[in-house]
């Protein structure tokens, strides 16, 4: 059977998206982006984003996200910005679009020409909301963890999804691959955790990697990166009410923290090439 597909990006997080209005998500969809999902010996992408029909009323369509490795996450930043792009050049030509996902109703902006806004909703740094055990209730802000041999102070915050972020001296000498696992696999994270490195260059512009559950290290993620913004806000060194500017390996997000913890981000969406494959 030949499936039909969009490849698409935001800030170089990749997925494979399907139509799935009217047909619904594929069976053995788990299977299927695991496959589909590897690099040099498939489409190569990190993940498949299923485009449903919505389930609330007035919404234009519903997000199902599966990573490469099969499992199913909950909300992606940039994930929805491209659904946004592919619905907008796919016959529902709106400028705000309502999309909802497993973290709840998402509205979406078009702010230009490839761009798109998010309300990513609020943020907590409640263990209850990642979840997280054996580091209290929270807020989990400026906690040590140790992680294999080392020691590291972290924020965990969820936006939907979990996140621990940690701030770094330098992004770039990272080694992510040693790194990441041992903070995915944590004991103190029963459903795993993406963790997210940052380098604070100032107050207003920070660098960051990303290593996501499921996925590994991508070079973007746009949950990872509201979390990271809204953790340092919580440290103090971002100020609430101001873009912070983003760099990622794979471009730039702006994110602003708004009064009562509500996110937005800002970011490009970009097809990358439509097709057909044998499944």
């Amino acid at each position: 059977m030949k499936l039909s597909f969009t490849k698409m990006q935001g800030c170089a997080n990749d997925y494979i998206y399907l139509d799935c209005r009217t047909s619904g998500v594929p069976e053995e969809i788990a299977a299927l982006s695991q496959r589909l999902s590897r690099r040099h010996f498939s489409i190569g992408a990190d993940g498949i984003i299923c485009i449903c029909a919505p389930v609330t009323a007035g919404a234009d369509a519903m997000m199902r996200i599966f990573n490469a490795d099969g499992s199913e996450g909950k909300m992606c930043g940039n994930g929805i910005r491209c659904v946004a792009e592919w619905l907008y050049t796919h016959g529902t030509a709106k400028t705000k679009l309502a999309i909802d996902t497993l973290s709840g109703l998402k509205t979406v902006a078009r702010m230009g020409e490839g761009l798109w806004q998010v309300e990513m909703g609020t943020y907590t740094a409640m263990a209850a909301a990642l979840p997280a055990v054996n580091m209290g209730e929270g807020p989990l802000v400026d906690l040590p963890l140790q992680v294999e041999e080392n020691l590291w102070r972290v924020t965990c915050i969820s936006v939907g999804n979990p996140h621990c972020v940690t701030i770094v001296p330098d992004v770039d000498s990272l080694k992510l691959e040693q790194i990441g696992p041992g903070f995915e696999h944590h004991e103190n994270f029963p459903e795993r955790i993406n963790t997210e490195f940052v380098q604070v260059v100032d107050a207003t512009h920070l660098k960051m990697r990303v290593w996501e559950r499921g996925s590994g290290e991508t070079w973007a993620c746009g949950t990872g990166t509201c979390a990271t913004v809204a953790a340092l806000t919580e440290l103090g060194i971002c100020p609430a009410g101001e873009d912070v500017h983003v760099q990622l390996r794979g471009g730039e997000l702006t994110i602003r923290v708004l009064p009562g913890k509500q996110l937005l981000m800002t970011g490009a969406a970009e097809t990358v090439c439509e097709g057909t494959t044998e499944v």
